[in-house]
């Protein structure tokens, strides 16, 4: 069938296929380097008692039928090695089918690991890699050009993510009808980066005009996308510069580098096609299918997508196929953080020499300038801020992360940016306490240095010794 390609798309395919493999890589490292304090068999919340009560047809995995943290870590690092080999271009020297199946590895192997992962794996982009991955698979190789159906999936998914999102926050926050959500955002969004700051101290008109520019790139501009060439490369473009901006003001993962990844592939590139053979019969009669699959599996997104009840980051089957995405439908006017001290003073007085536990990402000392982590998740960093939101976020995790640090647990240790206490000398309490923070004015910058002014507003967990953990915040 000649219609079923489009060659012109050869270079857009190439860059979507590379530019995938590398988040792919990122997501199995973030996996790889954290799981064991978050999800292992002595972790927060330990995967072996998350399968003992939930069936197999509800959260299909591999660790379904077997774990350890030895077999775990095994799949998460053959998930980087495989997703290593497709970013140098390894699917291009094996037959199409090849490609296929190999493509197909790191799809099962992530589900596996979103699936078990509960709390931790439960943010939208999760979903968002394993959609675009699994429509990845259906892409092909060199042996052939690129399905034009696929293609049209591809961009269906990046209309959901963009108008889903544009949706959601239109029906909820005012201040998005307001067009003043932006003084708040960058002061309260979970995770800030280290141009945070600076965004948040723009103009307000500014603001203004930064939310008007994304409720047209978010409302308006996704219906381009089905519209002939340049129009849809055009609209494709304005939202890659969209989603930069968003990287340059936050962490947040993998959301915008993968939204990017998603409108490269409606880039028509100028490069001229190479020759190539016309698509077997079984890959036609494949992608078809499962395309018309899609397709129909498209209707409950679409149904929430369009009701005055439309829910963010939702997810309607265990294989993640096809899922509903939005971000932000409520924005904080007031940004609280989760400090945890510990003290190796025998008793927990208010005058004890109480020490901060220091995260990576998240922030605490109010002159530690945020950095950038984005695409890289720091999943703990992230939870803390829904911990600050309500306790009840933390209710399943937040005593046993208290546990560990009176323990001096290596791996949890891992998960933080310092502690203050030797290895070999755990604190004897650890207390968490509510803050209040706002960004610093430029004067309060040159006089204290500080990004950050905070102001304590209660206890959190009472000083806590390991005999008497609480389980709940």
């Amino acid at each position: 069938m000649e219609w079923f390609t489009a060659p012109d798309y050869w270079l857009s395919r190439l860059v979507f296929q590379r530019a995938l493999a590398v988040l792919y890589l990122v997501a199995f490292l973030t996996a790889a380097l954290q799981f064991r304090a978050l999800i292992g068999e002595r972790g927060m919340l330990p995967v072996p008692r998350y399968v003992a009560r939930v069936p197999f047809a509800r959260a299909p995995s591999l660790f379904q039928l077997r774990y350890s943290d030895r077999f775990f870590a095994g799949c998460a690092w053959a998930g980087c090695a495989v997703s290593a080999a497709l970013v140098a271009g390894l699917d291009s020297l094996l037959p199409l089918w090849g490609a296929m199946l190999l493509w197909l590895v790191p799809w099962a192997l992530y589900l596996s690991i979103v699936n078990v992962g509960q709390t931790w794996y439960s943010f939208g982009w999760e979903s968002l890699l394993l959609e675009t991955g699994f429509v990845a698979v259906l892409l092909g190789n060199d042996e052939v050009a690129p399905p034009i159906v696929v293609l049209f999936l591809l961009r269906w998914l990046l209309f959901r993510v963009e108008f889903g999102a544009g949706l959601i926050k239109m029906r909820g926050d005012e201040c998005w009808r307001k067009l003043t959500c932006l003084d708040h955002h960058h002061e309260t969004q979970p995770m800030p980066g280290p141009l945070s700051w600076f965004f948040h101290h723009l103009p307000r008109p500014l603001h203004r005009a930064e939310v008007a520019a994304n409720h047209v790139t978010q409302l308006l501009v996704p219906f381009l996308l089905f519209t002939p060439q340049p129009v849809a490369t055009a609209a494709a473009a304005l939202m890659i510069v969209t989603q930069l901006w968003l990287v340059l003001s936050g962490n947040f993962a993998w959301l915008n580098w993968i939204t990017i990844v998603l409108a490269l592939s409606a880039v028509q590139f100028p490069a001229d096609p190479p020759s190539v053979a016309g698509a077997p019969l079984w890959y036609e009669v494949v992608v078809l299918a499962v395309a018309a699959v899609l397709v129909l599996l498209s209707y409950r997104p679409v149904r929430n997508m369009i009701s005055r009840r439309q829910v963010m980051n939702r997810t309607f089957d265990p294989l993640h196929l096809v899922n509903t995405y939005g971000a932000f439908g409520t924005v904080s006017r007031v940004r609280y953080e989760v400090v945890i001290e510990g003290t190796a003073d025998e008793a927990p007085r208010e005058d004890a020499d109480w020490r901060e536990y220091e995260f990576k990402g998240k922030p605490g000392d109010p002159r530690h300038w945020p950095r950038q982590f984005a695409p890289y998740h720091l999943r703990l960093d992230w939870l803390m801020w829904f911990a600050a939101l309500s306790p009840a976020y933390a209710g399943s995790w937040f005593g046993v992360l208290v546990e560990r640090l009176l323990e001096n647990d290596r791996d949890t240790l891992r998960l933080l940016r310092r502690s203050p206490f030797p290895a070999d000398a755990p604190p004897r309490f650890v207390r968490a306490r509510l803050f209040r923070y706002r960004y610093t004015t430029w004067r309060e910058l040159r006089e204290t240095g500080a990004c950050w002014e905070r102001t304590y507003v209660r206890e959190f967990l009472p000083p806590t010794r390991l005999a008497e953990v609480a389980q709940r915040p």
